[in-house]
């Protein structure tokens, strides 16, 4: 096998259907056993680039590698060594879960007998050994999707596609989902995550790529692609009775900080580099100045605001 720092590269990958430019110069870094989230809005290429990285579809030009191996020259290597899990349940229904996951594991090539064992452990590992005679027509969603990716673990992949996971599924399904996510990354395989959810990827991902019109616009942690729309927010609401114009400039003067007056919520914001310490600072010059707020707020940049930043940018050009 071929030893590299990361399990999972593609450069350059491009993917056209007809008149439709479905990947357009893509480019990916995926780090050994990390979560990576791959966050896009409907068409932006995110399911294109999964189907291609798991040998599914061939792309038109460029390079990729999972676990080592070759996408495109060495396909075998790379599908024994990878999970799948679609927008859509792939398990049948009418069977109970064990058997859900006997019949993958026989379809996967092991003996009748391994595969009852393996899907003994998967059954235990995603708590669902007590529903696991049961149709799955009988399970929750959640339960579902948590079978759904047992499946996709048969053989302990290095890597495992996620594929929007958790599209439909209520928030406590959502949170059962995530929370398998997590264990499936602690014991070593790496995880490539695409979502529409920015919270999901915020929750899960410890780097993020943000895809638009076919290639990747940004990449980093959820930290530094926040710091790309600015820094913390403090907004302070102060009392109607108060002249708001100059509290404005006093508190300004006391910070060190512009203001920007929302006379209409008669409140003024901050923007600051570090919220805790500029909260610390506005919070004993509102003393200093005998002022009680109305409120106070610390707000950081969510990854909404990120992907519309970016986006924005894109259409821009």
């Amino acid at each position: 096998m071929v030893i590299t720092d990361h399990t999972l590269t593609a450069t350059g990958l491009r993917k056209r259907y007809g008149n439709v430019q479905a990947l357009d110069g893509f480019d990916l870094t995926v780090a050994a056993g990390t979560i990576h989230g791959l966050l896009g809005p409907n068409g932006a290429g995110k399911s294109t680039a999964v189907k291609a990285l798991a040998t599914l579809i061939d792309y038109d030009e460029g390079e990729a590698s999972v676990a080592g191996f070759d996408v495109r020259r060495q396909a075998g290597q790379v599908r024994r060594r990878i999970g799948l899990v679609g927008q859509h349940a792939a398990v049948d229904e009418i069977l109970g879960g064990r058997q859900n996951l006997v019949m993958f594991g026989r379809l996967y090539g092991l003996s009748t007998a391994a595969a009852r064992t393996r899907a003994d452990e998967l059954l235990d590992a995603f708590e669902l050994t007590e529903a696991a005679e049961r149709a799955v027509s009988t399970y929750s969603g959640g339960m579902r999707r948590r079978l759904d990716i047992a499946a996709g673990l048969i053989l302990t992949p290095a890597v495992l596609f996620l594929d929007e996971p958790t599209t439909g599924l209520d928030p406590r399904a959502r949170n059962e989902v995530w929370a398998t996510v997590r264990e499936i990354a602690a014991r070593g395989t790496t995880v490539l995550l695409t979502t529409q959810y920015l919270d999901e990827a915020d929750q899960l991902a410890s780097r993020i790529s943000v895809l638009n019109h076919g290639r990747v616009v940004a990449t980093g942690s959820p930290a530094a692609l926040k710091r790309q729309v600015g820094g913390d927010r403090v907004t302070v609401t102060l009392p109607l009775r108060q002249p708001l114009e100059d509290l404005a400039r006093r508190l300004s003067e006391a910070v060190g900080v512009p203001a920007a007056v929302d006379a209409e919520a008669h409140a003024v914001t901050f923007e600051v580099g570090a919220g805790v310490t500029a909260l610390a600072e506005i919070v004993r010059a509102l003393d200093a100045l005998g002022i009680t707020p109305e409120d106070l707020v610390l707000r950081r940049p969510t990854l909404d605001e990120v992907f519309l930043t970016l986006t924005e940018k894109e259409v821009a050009r």
